[in-house]
């Protein structure tokens, strides 16, 4: 661990001040946007809107993303060679519609300028919607209350609902209200200013731009009801439609004036405002997008989403965003309290940071439905909008064991991009399927493949997603329609991959040139993690197959008919998992991530200056590859995933040894990490990497919040939570708990969904206790090696003699250097000496 631990509150609570249901902000502060725009977006999965001013500045990032509308364009390599991934894909900024300008007395209401004598913004996490309230002294001396909501359906999903209401506290004044869809993609406000655009930076984690047009105008139109526009992507042929609906409230006097270009449409209502008297206005926007279908189907859907919306007033849509909410947090939220020692406020402000998590999760995933869960959501363009394994091994399991269905739908996604994996198979000279490392459309899009297509490890997180999904809900159906051609088309890649090796022993099975999770480590022999999961990924196809073949003959028949299955090569699945090399080093006692892993200098982070992280942005890729340096967890993540692989020795030593060099430049390791602590016992270390995750966009602890929300951290806060502190694991489709409560909690309780059985489980220092809501299953669960039954309806009690080995203190960042490896030679530490930034001048 290399960051300052955090405080269990860090958060600056004069500002943002601690609701355990609400982010709260109190004070409008312009020096970061960018950060709280992320914060304070709403959306749905399949629509996304920032958190910007509904008046249009000022902003770091105006932004509107709808899940997979991108735009391609061709990858130029300097040095081009066969399989380089040709098509990059962008995610679109898509026509805004937030954009409800304010005029008093012809001053423009702007945030980082008004006289405001009060101001708050809420998000809150029970119904999703964006509130703010300003009274503005303007500068005629007029007090203005302004109060605005802004939400997106969950069971709407195409819709979208916005309100402002305008009251003039003191004298009467003309006010005008200007209500628009703008085409920030390509079209520019009266106050566009570049500098403040996203992806300006040299930062791979951040999305491209473009420099030609993205959106080709097809439809504009508006009158007095109704506003709209339509386009098509230059390159993509992606069409999209979004249009607007009114209604104005006020006893005051009103003209309306209409306005429309390609690029922008607006609705302008002039007011002869009497004091005391509120101006309401509800903005109904609907947004479709299709792969290419005409955009004039697309505004015939928005014409009938809009229709319906007219029949019901906002009163019905919020009342349903509030039952879709209640039914989310049956199913998912963590509650916690405090142990003796710990205050409220700071247990307060976790339970706040908690759910703040998981309302993250729902605005990703909640209706994404038959599309993936972008790295950011639809919250920013950061990492230009691709899917990842993120999905796979952060995002599937909490919604597996929370929101099934979801979790079925995002697991379909993958099945329906099976025939690019396998085109790209044969491209990479392989049999089987290799998906993309990340694509939106399902063609490769990462131009690096050290770091991208080198990762086929992806194949194996998929298929243990999916595993993990029919052993939590028993879904055979869906593993004979489409689960079962995934595991068999993967397995098929892993077996064709690897190849076998005989060194004066039993043959072994190797796979060589490959990168895992670790980015800064590049194309290997025998990546550890990547092994680990490929013999899971033969194994379960060879059982999954078994299954059908003894259960569902005719099922199977039909399965072997389609994917042309021979025999014989399942055996071969088999013995390659059988086989396979796993790493290991007898003079170290530990798990190499690699074969030549341990061959290298350790990096000394304790010797690093905080200002050169991420090592990413501060040293060049070959520079880090020649180092034992981790990225992210890595030998860790396989002891999480498949910890049955391994023996408590194993784990400790193994956490011990890459704990010290795991940069955590990656949001993705310290909620692993915190996992793997817990278990082992490092049960300080574990409770700091728990807050590292917890805070990792609330605190902008990675610098990059400003490109959209980290959903797969997000979905490690659960992971940390249930699999962390509570110790469930879910091995060979068993239910089993070990806990590890912390010190700062008296207890934690949090629903499971389980074989088609709801359960409430509470872990305190003394019990665990598992009540079956279920009136007609009963559910067995393992409790540290013993079996216990829950039967339907009832409780289930188990005493617990502590929570495991309690290890105290830090492993810090200072490497274990002197051990000798397994020739005999001793590991050394050192750190590369960068140029300083001002002698870069000197190299020109």
């Amino acid at each position: 661990m290399t960051r300052v631990p955090l405080a269990a509150d860090p958060m600056p609570r004069s500002r943002f001040p601690v609701d355990t249901w609400r982010l709260v902000e109190t004070q409008h502060d312009a020096d970061d946007l960018g950060v709280t725009e992320t914060l304070f977006s709403v959306a749905n999965g399949y629509l996304g809107m920032r958190g910007n001013p509904e008046e249009g500045r000022d902003a770091y990032a105006h932004g509107t993303f709808i899940n997979g509308f991108h735009e391609t364009w061709p990858i130029h390599h300097a040095e081009a060679a066969f399989g380089f991934a040709r098509t990059g894909q962008t995610i679109v900024n898509v026509p805004d519609a937030k954009l409800i300008k304010v005029y008093v007395d012809d001053e423009p209401l702007n945030l980082t300028v008004a006289d405001l004598e009060h101001y708050e913004r809420s998000l809150d996490f029970r119904d999703g919607v964006l509130r703010r309230s300003v009274l503005w002294r303007t500068p005629s001396g007029k007090r203005v209350r302004v109060e605005t909501t802004r939400m997106i359906s969950m069971t709407q999903r195409h819709l979208a609902v916005l309100t402002l209401e305008v009251t003039v506290l003191d004298g009467d004044a003309p006010i005008v209200i200007s209500s628009q869809l703008l085409n920030r993609q390509d079209g520019k406000d009266e106050y566009h200013d570049p500098s403040r655009s996203m992806g300006e930076a040299i930062d791979p984690r951040k999305a491209s731009g473009f420099d030609d047009r993205v959106l080709i105008p097809r439809l504009h139109s508006a009158d007095e009801e109704r506003m709209m526009l339509g386009y098509q992507c230059a390159n993509s042929r992606m069409t999209l439609c979004v249009a607007a609906d009114h209604q104005l409230l006020t006893p005051d006097p009103t003209e309306t004036i209409v306005r429309q270009d390609e690029d922008l449409t607006k609705t302008v209502f002039r007011i002869e405002a009497t004091a005391g008297n509120t101006i309401k206005l509800v903005k109904t926007v609907a947004y479709h997008s299709s792969r290419g279908v005409p955009v004039k189907e697309l505004a015939d859907r928005c014409e009938r989403t809009l229709d319906r919306a007219a029949k019901h007033d906002v009163d019905h849509y919020l009342h349903e965003q509030r039952e879709w909410f209640a039914r989310f947090w049956k199913t998912t939220d963590i509650e916690i309290g405090a142990a003796e020692g710990t205050s409220q406020k700071d247990l307060d402000a976790v339970q706040q940071a908690i759910r703040f998590n998981l309302f993250s999760l729902a605005q990703a995933a909640g209706r994404a439905d038959q599309h993936g869960v972008p790295a950011k959501g639809v919250t920013g363009s950061g990492y230009e909008g691709h899917y990842f394994w993120d999905s796979e091994i952060y995002v599937v399991p909490f919604l597996t064991y929370t929101m099934p269905d979801a979790a079925r739908n995002l697991l379909h996604f993958r099945v329906r991009m099976l025939d690019s994996a396998r085109y790209r198979a044969r491209e990479m000279a392989q049999s089987g399927a290799l998906f993309p490392w990340r694509t939106i459309n399902g063609e490769e899009a990462s131009a690096y493949y050290a770091a991208g297509t080198a990762q086929v490890h992806i194949d194996a997180d998929i298929a243990y997603a999916l595993v993990q999904y029919l052993n939590a809900t028993g879904d055979r159906g869906f593993l004979i329609r489409d689960g079962i051609d995934i595991l068999v088309e993967t397995a098929r890649m892993w077996a064709d991959l690897g190849f076998w090796r005989t060194n004066g022993g039993d043959p072994e099975f190797h796979i060589h040139g490959v990168t895992g999770p670790d980015e800064y480590t590049t194309v290997v022999n025998n990546n550890l993690f990547t092994n680990v999961m490929a013999r899971f990924n033969l194994e379960q196809a060879v059982a999954e197959l078994t299954w059908i073949k003894e259960n569902e003959p005719a099922a199977y028949d039909q399965v072997v008919a389609r994917l042309a299955i021979d025999p014989h090569e399942v055996d071969e699945w088999l013995r390659c998992a059988t086989g396979m090399h796993i790493p290991f080093d007898e003079g170290l006692g530990i798990h190499p991530q690699d074969d030549f892993f341990l061959d290298r200098e350790v990096w000394d982070l304790s010797q690093t200056p905080g200002e050169l992280r991420p090592l990413l942005l501060h040293y060049h890729p070959l520079v880090i590859y020649r180092f034992q340096v981790l990225k992210q967890a890595d030998v860790v993540m396989a002891m999480f995933l498949q910890g049955d692989r391994f023996t408590p020795e194993q784990k400790r030593a193994d956490f011990e040894y890459y704990d010290p060099i795991t940069t955590g430049d990656s949001t993705l390791s310290a909620v692993v990490q915190s996992i793997v602590a817990a278990e082992v016992g490092y049960h300080e270390v574990a409770w700091d990497y728990f807050l590292d995750g917890l805070y990792v966009d609330l605190m902008n602890l990675h610098d990059n919040t400003v490109d959209g929300i980290h959903v797969a951290s997000a979905g490690g806060v659960w992971a940390s939570v249930v699999n962390g502190f509570a110790g469930m694991r879910d091995t060979d489709g068993r239910l089993t708990f070990d806990p590890r409560l912390p010190d700062a909690w008296s207890r934690i309780a949090f629903p499971l969904c389980w074989r088609g059985a709801h359960l409430r489980v509470t872990v305190t220092a003394a019990a665990l206790e598992v009540h079956n809501e279920s009136e007609e299953r009963s559910v067995e669960i393992g409790v540290r090696g013993q079996e216990h039954l829950v039967p339907a309806g009832e409780t289930m009690r188990v005493d617990l003699d502590g929570h495991g080995d309690r290890i105290g203190g830090s492993l810090g960042n200072a490497p274990l250097i002197g051990g000798k490896r397994a020739d005999g030679t001793t590991i050394t530490a050192g750190v590369p000496d960068p140029i300083p930034f001002r002698d870069h001048q000197d190299l020109d």
